[in-house]
C-alpha cells in the first residue's frame, strides 16, 4: 500500500467516528475491486489468467496476491488485496499521525501494477486504501500512468476519465489530486516525473484542506489553499468517492491497451521500454512509502515487491536522440501538463 508523508499541520485532528461496520465495508469494497479488475484484465489479455496465493500475517491479517504472467498483453502484473491489524503501529504512521499512538490499527488496500509486453502500451499503477487507529481514520489512493512512447490521445482520455469521476463527487478533487500526483511520483535525483500522472490523495478524513502532503508552497498545496477548507465530508461520502475511483480504472485504461496491443515494434522500442522500466524500479525502491509500510508491518515480501517489472535494464549516460519520438517523451510527457485540456486532433 502506498502511503504519503506528513499531513498538513493545519488540518484538524477531530473527525466524526466511522460507522460500526467500517472495516467490514472497506474490506468488502476493496476485495470486489480486486475481483472486477482481474476479470476485466483477463478479458483484455485473452490468454493468461491470474494465479492467486492467499497469505496470513502472524500478527493479524493477510491478503490475496494475484499475478498474471506471460500473457497475450501482460508480460507480468499483479493485483493484490491485503488487510492487516495489530497493536503496534509502524513508525511511518506514528511520525505522521502521533494521535494514533496507543490504539490498535487496521489497514486495508488493493494495489495493482501492470507491465505490458508491447512498448506502446503504458505501465499503470493503482492503489486504494483505508486506515483506522482509534480516533484516526482516512481514505487514500490514486492511479498513475507510465507510458514509454508518447501518444497524446491516450493520456488525454486517461485523465479525462479520472477527472469526470472526481467531478461527480467534488470538482475540487481533481484540481488538487492531479498536481499532488505529479509531485508525489517525481524522481528528484532524475528531475523528472515517473510518467504522466493521474491522481493521488491521502489522509482524507472529511476535514479541512484537501492537500495533506509534505510539499508546502508547491502546486497542489497552492491550489488547495486557494480553494480553502471544504465543507465537512462524511465517511460515507469518502467511501463512495474511493469506490468510484477504483471502478474508473477499467474504462480509463482498457481502451488504451486495446488500441496498441497489436502494434508492431522492434528491438529499439523494446530496449527503450526496458531502460525506462528502470525508472519504475528506482522510484519504488527509493521513494515508495508503501514499500516501507509493508516491510515495517511484516507484510508478505513477494506481494510488497510485486510492482517491480520482470525484465529491466540500465544504461550509463543515456540521452535520447534529438528530435526522436523518445526525446518527445522526455521533453513533454515527463513534465507536468494540463492533460485534460490538451488539444487533440
Amino acid at each position: 500500500m502506498t502511503l504519503s508523508s506528513a499531513p498538513n499541520p493545519t488540518a484538524p485532528n477531530k473527525t466524526a467516528p466511522p460507522p460500526a461496520d467500517s472495516r467490514e465495508r472497506a474490506s468488502a469494497m476493496l476485495k470486489q475491486l480486486q475481483d472486477n479488475i482481474c476479470q476485466g484484465l483477463e478479458a483484455l489479455d485473452g490468454e493468461a489468467k491470474f494465479q492467486e496465493e492467499s497469505w496470513e500475517r502472524p500478527e493479524g491479517g493477510g491478503g490475496r496476491s494475484r499475478v498474471i504472467k506471460q500473457g497475450g498483453v501482460f508480460e507480468q502484473g499483479g493485483v493484490n488485496f491485503s488487510e492487516v491489524w495489530g497493536d503496534h503501529l509502524p513508525p511511518s504512521i506514528l511520525v505522521q499521525r502521533p494521535e494514533a499512538a496507543g490504539h490498535r490499527f487496521y489497514a486495508t488496500g488493493t494495489s495493482m501494477v501492470l507491465h505490458p509486453r508491447n512498448p506502446y502500451i503504458p505501465t499503470v499503477h493503482l492503489n486504494y486504501r483505508y486506515f483506522e487507529a482509534g480516533p484516526v481514520w482516512w481514505f487514500g489512493g490514486g492511479i498513475d500512468l507510465t507510458p514509454y512512447y508518447p501518444f497524446e490521445a491516450d493520456v488525454v482520455q486517461f485523465h479525462r476519465t479520472i477527472q469526470e469521476t472526481c467531478d461527480r463527487h467534488n470538482p475540487a478533487y481533481y484540481q488538487v489530486f492531479k498536481p499532488w500526483c505529479d509531485e508525489y511520483f517525481y524522481l528528484k535525483h532524475r528531475q523528472e516525473t515517473r510518467g504522466v500522472g493521474g491522481i493521488f490523495f491521502d489522509y482524507q478524513d472529511g476535514q479541512g484542506l484537501l492537500y495533506r502532503g509534505p510539499d508546502q508552497g508547491k502546486g497542489a498545496d497552492q491550489v488547495s489553499q486557494s480553494i480553502g477548507e471544504l465543507p465537512q465530508r462524511s465517511w460515507e461520502e469518502l467511501f463512495a468517492f474511493s469506490q468510484a475511483c477504483g471502478n474508473s480504472f477499467l474504462p480509463a485504461y482498457v481502451p488504451i491497451a486495446e488500441r496498441h496491443k497489436n502494434d508492431e515494434y522492434g528491438d529499439r522500442e523494446r530496449q527503450f521500454q526496458l531502460y525506462r522500466r528502470g525508472r519504475y524500479v528506482e522510484f519504488n525502491l527509493v521513494y515508495d512509502r508503501g514499500t516501507i509500510f509493508g516491510l515495517q508491518t511484516n507484510g508478505r515480501t513477494e506481494s510488497i515487491l510485486m510492482s517491480l517489472p520482470p525484465l529491466v535494464r540500465w544504461e550509463y549516460g543515456y540521452t535520447p536522440e534529438p528530435g526522436s519520438i523518445e526525446a518527445k517523451l522526455y521533453d513533454t510527457f515527463l513534465k507536468p501538463q494540463d492533460w485534460v485540456n490538451w488539444p487533440t486532433a
